[in-house]
């Protein structure tokens, strides 16, 4: 009984520790809903769909609030004014990064994609280099892109128009592109080595699909050997599931919007023909099927809350203070699904972008990759695959879903922090 009081006592008193430090910090910091002992606003919180608990919560709490996720505070950024300023206007205090235990245990805080201060700008530097020196943005790799668009559809045919489900294929294209890059070599998509290393990155999106909650601790790291090995899997886990990702949302949705479909045909008709392959220049001449790559982009919403990031000094924004390493959360759902720049932006509708004459409107909302100076280092690279792949797909075959149209369902089955497409089969019907 001594030991269960005293056990009862030592428990009181890491509560009120904690309402007391929440409390402290809550009045300096921007409002937010009252946090629970402990667990802060996760019992608020549906973490399977984080973005829509923060959409109802901006309704209440404005463009700039204060969650916790746990006993850490994390600040909202809600609507494109807000994560403008902050990431753009502002983007040197907001450009930190704050990794998940998950995260730590791997990484140390290295790689490209979670490292922070000097070691993070060197590390971007580099790799910006070395992608560039092996081909990224030039006509080299798009060439080894249509090469390997072009070995995806003797993949597909393969199938005989029989029912399969897509998304295999689809991860193996962006791995074998990024192969190239890093290695100068392809593999063949049944070589096991190759379905191992699939299997890796698949199985790494569902582990960061689980909520973070515990303390981080701060460790720095040197350029070394880790920290290489560590940036190259960044560069290929990003790569390969972001872009195999928006692939397979973006065949669900040409399935369930036929009509989409059969327009970037007519377009690829007119434009390309079938004695040759799509390369980029062939994109300004086809507005309608840019148009439908960013409407995917924007509609898919892949990375809803983009990557956490942390405040890297002290500093005042719209009135609040905020600490130096305060986590910060960047909704990019609130800006992709903005309804006075994307009326009823719930639709998935090409028009989004393309004016009144039918030519293609760009748009400062669309942030798939994020924006500022943590954008994503390899979206020239994923904008060029996208739009070759896809267009190459629809060159080739017809898209024929195992259901009617009407009854497909694109809603991810997990997005709390990247969303993850539903799995389905469906036939590539030669043309």
């Amino acid at each position: 009984m001594e030991l269960l009081g005293v056990l009862v006592t030592c428990l009181s008193c890491l509560l009120l520790l904690s309402l007391w430090k929440q409390s402290y910090a809550k009045r300096k910091l921007p409002p937010g809903p009252t946090p629970f002992p402990i667990v802060g606003n996760l019992l608020q919180i549906n973490t399977k769909n984080i973005s829509k608990s923060i959409g109802l919560l901006a309704k209440e709490y404005g463009p700039v609030f204060t969650l916790y996720f746990g006993t850490k505070p994390t600040v909202v950024l809600y609507g494109y004014e807000a994560v403008k300023e902050a990431l753009i206007d502002l983007g040197e205090d907001f450009a930190g990064r704050v990794n998940s235990p998950l995260v730590d245990l791997y990484a140390k805080g290295t790689g490209i994609i979670f490292s922070n201060g000097e070691l993070w700008k060197d590390t971007r530097r580099f790799t910006l280099t070395v992608l560039r020196n092996m081909g990224m943005g030039k006509k080299t790799i798009e060439n080894r892109i249509q090469e390997e668009a072009l070995c995806l559809v003797q993949e597909l045919k393969k199938t005989n128009a029989s029912p399969c489900n897509p998304s295999s294929l689809l991860f193996c294209v962006p791995c074998n592109v990024i192969s190239s890059i890093m290695f100068q070599n392809r593999f063949d998509y049944n070589d096991p080595q190759f379905q191992t290393l699939v299997k890796h990155f698949q199985d790494s999106i569902r582990l960061f699909n689980t909520p973070w909650v515990q303390e981080q601790q701060d460790k720095r790291s040197q350029f070394n050997m880790h920290h290489l090995i560590i940036t190259i899997w960044d560069v290929f886990d990003a790569g390969t599931q972001t872009t195999s990702s928006t692939l397979t949302f973006g065949l669900l949705l040409l399935m369930k919007y036929p009509e989409v479909a059969v327009k970037i045909q007519q377009e690829i008709e007119r434009v390309i023909g079938r004695d040759r392959s799509p390369c980029m220049q062939d994109r300004s001449r086809m507005p309608y099927t840019d148009a439908v790559v960013h409407e995917i982009q924007r509609y898919i919403d892949l990375v809803p809350n983009n990557v956490p990031r942390s405040v890297t000094r002290d500093i005042k924004f719209r009135g609040y203070h905020i600490p130096k390493g305060t986590e910060i959360l960047p909704s990019l759902t609130s800006v992709l699904y903005d309804d006075k720049e994307f009326p009823n932006p719930e639709k998935f509708d090409p028009g989004h972008f393309l004016d009144a004459s039918g030519n293609f409107k760009k748009s400062d909302y669309f942030m798939p990759f994020s924006t500022g100076k943590r954008a994503c280092v390899g979206e020239g690279l994923a904008r060029m695959e996208l739009f070759l792949v896809l267009t190459t797909i629809l060159q080739h075959f017809t898209l024929k879903p195992l259901v009617d149209p009407k009854d497909i369902d694109p809603t991810p089955v997990d997005n709390a922090f990247v969303s993850v497409p539903p799995s389905y089969e469906m036939c590539f019907v030669p043309l």
